[in-house]
């Protein structure tokens, strides 16, 4: 299994044409994993989406590949593993208003496969827990499993 330890990330860069064909790709199961991410912390943990809780589905998942900002890719012996940061339309520019997601694809002629939609749990100095889901222009694109 690929991990953050076993293959180099590669620096944060514009997409590019193959990481725009992988995110066409999953964009479909990508927004309804979303969606369903969100409706399943409702229920556990509401503060992975708080700062959307404003907004309906249909405008959570309302990006598309000109919505796809900036992407890291990790090559291992099976394939290549796309980090990829979307920005939702419907938020502002100025607070949370990113997803970051993970992809993978085994080449070129392979389609491309939904790993993940990065979710952060942070433990702070006090013993308590931070969640989000929504992520800024500024939170750095990075290695994750969940």
């Amino acid at each position: 299994m690929a991990t953050a330890e076993t293959v180099k990330l590669g620096d944060p860069h514009e997409p590019k044409e193959e990481s725009i064909k992988a995110f066409n790709q999953i964009e479909h199961e990508l927004k309804r994993a979303l969606v369903r991410l969100r409706h399943d912390s409702k229920k556990h943990e509401p503060e992975y989406f708080a700062s959307v809780e404003h907004l309906s589905d249909a405008q959570l998942a309302g990006f598309g590949a000109d919505d796809l900002q900036q992407v890291r890719v990790a090559v291992s012996a099976y394939g290549l593993h796309i980090f990829g940061k979307v920005r939702i339309p419907s938020l502002p520019d100025d607070g949370p208003a990113f997803i970051h997601f993970r992809a993978f694809t085994g080449g070129p002629d392979d389609m491309a496969t939904l790993h993940s939609i990065h979710t952060e749990d942070r433990e702070a100095p006090d013993g308590g827990h931070t969640y989000r889901a929504i992520f800024t222009e500024a939170d750095p694109l990075e290695w994750f499993d969940t």
